[in-house]
C-alpha cells in the first residue's frame, strides 16, 4: 500500500517529539519541523515528489529518513529513539504545562521517567526547587497528575480517532473482508474511550484472521480465536483492539450488540421480550418457534421492531427509547462553516484551498477567521494584513461564485477584558468572532468580565470555543454557563460548538443549556487544513448526542436566511 503524506508528516512530528524529551539538539529536532510543515505546504502527492530535497526546509538527513520509510514502512531513526527514550516520557505530554524540553529537564535532573517517578518527586519537594518550578507549579502538576490517574485507562476522542482511521485503512487492504465497521464507545461518540471495538463480515475467517495478526505495531495478541481476534497495539500508548469475525447475514445484529451501550441493548432486549423474542449478536430470535431472523443493516433491525433508526450516537441511556419523536428535528445537514485558518496565521492551506475544500463539502457559504494580532504565536493578523486579506476574499468572491465567502476574523478577548481591535475595524468584518486564548487561571469574576465584554460588543457575533477546554487535558478557565447564555440570548451573540475533536466546546451539559434556554450556537470546525474541515460530522454528531434540534443550529440555514439572522446583533444594536 502506497504512504501517504500524512503518514510521512507524522513521523517527522514523532521524531522531533523524541529527540525533544531525548534533550537532543534543538537544530536537529528543528530540522524534523521544517520538514513536516515544508510537507504540509506542498501541495504534491507523495508519490509525485522525486526529490524531497527540492522542497525548501528539507535536507538531505530528513529526505533520507523519509526515503526509508516510503521503502520499508518503518523508519531506523525513529525505533532507535524509541530505544534510548523511556516509553513513560510521552504520556507526561498530557499534563498541562510540560512541554517537551521541560520532560526532558525532569528526567536529566531528576531521573523522573514515568508519571509515578514524577508524583513521588512532587510530593516530596523536588520539582519546586528546580529552576522555574515553584511551588505553585508542582501543585498544579499533582492536581493534574490526580485527574489524569481518574481517566488513565482511557484516552481522549483526539488521541484515537487517527489510530481508529489507521486500523480503518488496513481493513480497506484485506480483500476478504466484505464490511467491517467500528463499534463501541468510538462509534457512539464518547470523549474518552479506553479500548477499540472493530466487527467484520467475511466468508474466509481463517485468511482475515492470519491478516490481522499480520498488521504493524502489534505489541501482544492476546485472543486468537475464531470469531474474535484482541491485539494491543504499540503505538505512543498501548492500545487494546477487538475484531469480531462474523458472516455476512450477523453482521448488522453483531454491530448493534456491540456498539451499545449496555443501557440501551437492555431496552432493546426488553421491547424484543414483550414480543416474545430474544436479541443477541447473531440475530432476533422467535422463542416460540426457535427461528432466527438476521438482518441487512441496522436499519432494518430496528424496522423489526417497528423502531425508527436511533443513530450509535443516541444509543446511550435507554431513555432514547422515549424520546423518538424528537428524532426527526435533531440537526443533521449542515450549509457552511464559520471557524477556519489559512496560512495567512497558522493554517497550513490557502484562502483558495480552503475555499476549494468547502465547495467540494457543498457549502453553501463560508468564513476565513483567521488569529488576530495578540496571538503572535499565531502570526495573527495586524490592522493591515486583515483589512488585504479582506480585500483578497472580495476578489475571491468574484472568481467563486457558488459559494459565498464572509471575511471574519477571531479576534483575542485580552487579558483585561478589551478586544483586539477597535470598532471602527470590526463593523468592516462580515464575521467576528472573540475568543480566550489567553490567562486561564483568572478567577471565575474576571473571566466572565472578559466574556460579558465580548457579547456587549456589537461587532462580535459568536463566542469561540466557550470554555477553552481540551479534552483529557485541560478542563478549560472557569466560565458561569448560565450567565454566560443568559448575557449571549440578551445580546444576540450565538455561541459555538467546536467540532475540533480536541475540544468539543461546549460540552454536553452546556449544549443542553443552550438547547433549554433557546441560545442559537453555530457548529464549526476551527479547522487548520483542508482534511479537518471534515470534522463537522464529528460536531453534529456530538450535538445529536445532547439532543440539539435543528432550528437551534444556525449553519443548518441556507445561505440567505443564515445572511439574514448574522445581521440581527447589529441591527439591534442600532435599533437602541
Amino acid at each position: 500500500m502506497a504512504t501517504t503524506k500524512k503518514e510521512i508528516i507524522r513521523l517527522l512530528e514523532s521524531i522531533a517529539i523524541y529527540m525533544e524529551l531525548k534533550g537532543d539538539n534543538p537544530f536537529k529536532l528543528s530540522a524534523f519541523r521544517k520538514a513536516a510543515n515544508a510537507l504540509e505546504f506542498d501541495e504534491r502527492d507523495i508519490a509525485e515528489v522525486e526529490d524531497f530535497t527540492t522542497i525548501p526546509g528539507i535536507g538531505k538527513g530528513t529526505a533520507a529518513v523519509i526515503m526509508e520509510y516510503i521503502e520499508t514502512g518503518s523508519s531506523s531513526v525513529l525505533e532507535e529513539l524509541k530505544k534510548e527514550v523511556p516509553k513513560g516520557l510521552i504520556p507526561l505530554l498530557q499534563i498541562p504545562g510540560l512541554g517537551g524540553k521541560t520532560i526532558a529537564r525532569l528526567y536529566k535532573e531528576l531521573q523522573i521517567e514515568n508519571i509515578a517517578d514524577l508524583k513521588t518527586a512532587c510530593e516530596v519537594g523536588k520539582v519546586r526547587i528546580l529552576k522555574g518550578f515553584g511551588e505553585k507549579k508542582e501543585e498544579k502538576i499533582l492536581a493534574a497528575i490526580e485527574s489524569l490517574s481518574n481517566k488513565q485507562d482511557r484516552l481522549p476522542l483526539a488521541m484515537m480517532i487517527p489510530i481508529v482511521e489507521w486500523i480503518e485503512d488496513k481493513l480497506t487492504n484485506i480483500p476478504e473482508i466484505n464490511e467491517f465497521s467500528r463499534a463501541g464507545s468510538i462509534r457512539r461518540v464518547k470523549e474518552m474511550v479506553k479500548d477499540l471495538d472493530f466487527v467484520i463480515a467475511t466468508e474466509n475467517p481463517e485468511i482475515v484472521r492470519e491478516q490481522l495478526l499480520q498488521l504493524p505495531n502489534i505489541k501482544e495478541k492476546t485472543n486468537q480465536g475464531d470469531t474474535k481476534v484482541s491485539i494491543v497495539f504499540s503505538f505512543d500508548h498501548d492500545v487494546s483492539v477487538d475484531f469480531r469475525l462474523v458472516q455476512l447475514n450477523e453482521f448488522a445484529t453483531t454491530l448493534h450488540h456491540f456498539t451499545g451501550s449496555k443501557e440501551h441493548n437492555v431496552r432493546m432486549r426488553q421491547i424484543a421480550k414483550e414480543r416474545h423474542e430474544k436479541i443477541s449478536e447473531y440475530g432476533v430470535e422467535n422463542l416460540e418457534t426457535g427461528s432466527v431472523q438476521t438482518f441487512s443493516s441496522e436499519k432494518e433491525f430496528y424496522r423489526h421492531f417497528q423502531l425508527p433508526y436511533i443513530s450509535p450516537e443516541l444509543r446511550e441511556d435507554g431513555t432514547e427509547i422515549d424520546k423518538l419523536d424528537l428524532l426527526d428535528s435533531l440537526v443533521e445537514n449542515i450549509h457552511g462553516d464559520l471557524h477556519m485558518h489559512t496560512t495567512w496565521s497558522d493554517g497550513n492551506h490557502s484562502l483558495e484551498e480552503m475555499i476549494e475544500a468547502c465547495l467540494r463539502l457543498g457549502y453553501e457559504y463560508m468564513a476565513i477567521t483567521d488569529h488576530s494580532q495578540y496571538l503572535k504565536v499565531a502570526n495573527g493578523l495586524t490592522r493591515d494584513r486583515l483589512l488585504k486579506q479582506k480585500e483578497e476574499i472580495a476578489r475571491l468572491n468574484e472568481k467563486y461564485r457558488d459559494i459565498q465567502i464572509l471575511s471574519g476574523i477571531e479576534m483575542d478577548i485580552l487579558p483585561d477584558g478589551s478586544l483586539d481591535f477597535e470598532d471602527e475595524l470590526l463593523k468592516e468584518m462580515d464575521f467576528v468572532i472573540a475568543s480566550i486564548h489567553s490567562a486561564f487561571s483568572q478567577s471565575e469574576e474576571l473571566i466572565m468580565k472578559r466574556l460579558a465584554n465580548a457579547c456587549k460588543n456589537p461587532y462580535v457575533h459568536m463566542i469561540g470555543h466557550p470554555t477553552g477546554r481540551v479534552i483529557g487535558r485541560r478542563s478549560g478557565y472557569p466560565v458561569n454557563m448560565d450567565a454566560l447564555i443568559k448575557i449571549a440570548k440578551e445580546t444576540n451573540t450565538i455561541l459555538e460548538l467546536n467540532a475540533s475533536p480536541k475540544r468539543l466546546d461546549l460540552h454536553l451539559e452546556h449544549l443542553q443549556k443552550t438547547e433549554k434556554a433557546g441560545l442559537p450556537i453555530i457548529i464549526n470546525t476551527d479547522a487548520h487544513h483542508t482534511d479537518t474541515l471534515t470534522n463537522m460530522e464529528l460536531g453534529v454528531k456530538y450535538a445529536r448526542k445532547a439532543w440539539i434540534q435543528k432550528n437551534t443550529v444556525l449553519n443548518t440555514l441556507p445561505k440567505h436566511e443564515f445572511l439574514q439572522v448574522l445581521n440581527k446583533k447589529r441591527e439591534s444594536f442600532q435599533n437602541r
